[in-house]
């Protein structure tokens, strides 16, 4: 029998599963490195949930704990990203989605932005808005937007 707090950690994992597939994917770029990525996210949150105080919102947890997850463990197996020449792999969408050509382009424009960029714009296209951004991130909101209008000029330039 489940004990409650496990069945509440897995409806939230359900409930975004979807943000932590995006960041693995932008954190990787082969299927099986963002498998290990999503797993290694969920172990982290899974080992970070006891301490969980409810400071801020479960959302703003667990985009800083998977945040944190790829960026940490990018750094500590000195993962040698190659960027493709081509978009990403289709086969990498999640269940039921099609391939779109703009979002593969946009996604092949991404892995080329640096860590904390990614970060960034990954909350952004997630709809946060500039102070939930800040909370997470750990910079001003100010600051947030300088850098969002950085990494779209760059972004758009990429995409050309």
């Amino acid at each position: 029998m489940k004990q409650p707090h496990e069945t509440a950690f897995l409806q939230l994992i359900n409930e975004h599963s979807g943000i932590i597939h995006k960041i693995s994917r932008l954190y990787r770029d082969n299927t099986q490195d963002r498998e290990d990525l999503f797993q290694e996210i969920i172990f982290q949150l899974w080992k970070s949930y006891p301490s969980f105080r409810g400071d801020s919102g479960t959302g703003t947890w667990l985009y800083r704990i998977a945040l944190n997850t790829a960026i940490g463990s990018f750094r500590r197996k000195k993962v040698e990203i190659q960027y493709a020449e081509s978009v990403p792999d289709v086969a990498d969408l999640l269940p039921g989605q099609e391939a779109d050509p703009r979002q593969e382009r946009l996604f092949a424009a991404l892995m080329q932005c640096d860590a904390a960029e990614k970060a960034i714009i990954s909350l952004y296209l997630e709809g946060l808005n500039y102070q939930q951004i800040a909370e997470i991130s750990g910079i001003t909101e100010n600051y947030v937007g300088v850098k969002l209008n950085r990494i779209k000029t760059k972004i758009q330039k990429l995409i050309r």
